[in-house]
């Protein structure tokens, strides 16, 4: 079978039976091609891929490539995945891939920005014009709703509800809930979608009968904004407001502002579309200058000098 077509029919495998979302299938889909050309490099047939030489490969992955222990597990799980395909395709009798240790993935704390923060580079953003107050607009949204970049960019016009302050969103594995807005993000998408979606729509909008399933944010083409233009224009923005912080950290600054606000796991878990609570809960380790405050405020006799 030709590489592509192999390719092709495990991600119409990833898709279809083991559900897994489309950042995932094309994260998978560049890790095996990878191992496609290592094996061609070791002049290797499918067939003769053991668990030694698998190894090898992902040692290889780490010492030249440079990838972490995170990147590493996606690796081993792509390469499980994969011979599970070759197996029930019988390009393969086993799965030499079922013996290779995934790395314990450090845990991290999500970086986070104080309000005072996100505000200056919110305000950074020049709105005298339909791209700046797009972006506005989406950064906005994403802080506000604690939205993923993806979400961001795949909602759509008719995914809005603006009196509510709700947006139907499309999470990870393709499962939909419902993100709250607050009134200014509200403010910000009823001016983009009256006055700037239209100038950047052009002859689009014109030519086109208006469809309420059209992309929400998009370029001066008409097209939806793709995830790495939305990365671009935050970064040019966040350097003017002279803060290094990634997109992503928007949603943690939600979140961890939702529990020190007094927001219960469950609450946070649900709004952040996280299937797994223990996922939520690395953010009650954020700030913790919020729980000394918290204990010198509420047990004083423990704190008094001697």
């Amino acid at each position: 079978m030709e590489k592509s077509d192999l390719l092709k029919r495990f991600c119409s495998r990833l898709v279809a039976i083991e559900r897994r979302g489309v950042l995932t299938m094309d994260c998978y889909r560049l890790e095996i091609r990878r191992f496609l050309d290592f094996l061609e490099a070791e002049n290797k047939n499918l067939d003769e891929a053991d668990a030694s030489l698998l190894s090898v490969y992902i040692a290889m992955r780490r010492t030249t490539d440079k990838i972490d222990s995170r990147s590493t597990a996606k690796a081993v799980s792509a390469l499980r995945s994969f011979f599970r395909f070759a197996m029930d395709e019988g390009l393969t009798d086993d799965n030499p891939a079922v013996v290779l240790e995934s790395p314990k993935r450090r845990v991290s704390l999500p970086e986070v920005m104080d309000k005072k923060t996100i505000e200056v580079l919110l305000d950074t953003v020049d709105t005298s014009n339909p791209v700046g107050c797009r972006d506005r607009c989406l950064f906005e949204m994403i802080y506000s709703a604690g939205l993923r970049v993806s979400e961001a960019a795949g909602l759509n016009i008719r995914d809005i509800d603006l009196e509510g302050g709700v947006a139907k969103v499309k999470g990870k594995g393709n499962k939909e809930r419902l993100a709250l807005f607050g009134p200014e993000a509200a403010l910000r998408l009823r001016q983009y979608l009256e006055e700037s979606r239209p100038k950047l729509a052009g002859k689009v909008s014109r030519n086109q009968p208006f469809m309420k399933n059209q992309a929400l944010f998009i370029g001066r083409n008409g097209k939806r904004l793709s995830r790495k233009g939305i990365w671009k224009n935050y970064a040019k923005n966040a350097a003017l407001a002279g803060t290094s912080s990634r997109l992503h950290t928007l949603r943690h600054s939600f979140a961890t502002g939702l529990l020190e606000g007094g927001a219960d796991l469950r609450t946070v878990q649900e709004l952040l579309g996280h299937a797994d609570l223990a996922t939520t809960q690395i953010y009650t380790h954020v700030d913790v200058g919020v729980l000394r405050e918290n204990h010198r405020r509420y047990l004083p006799r423990l704190n008094a000098p001697d």
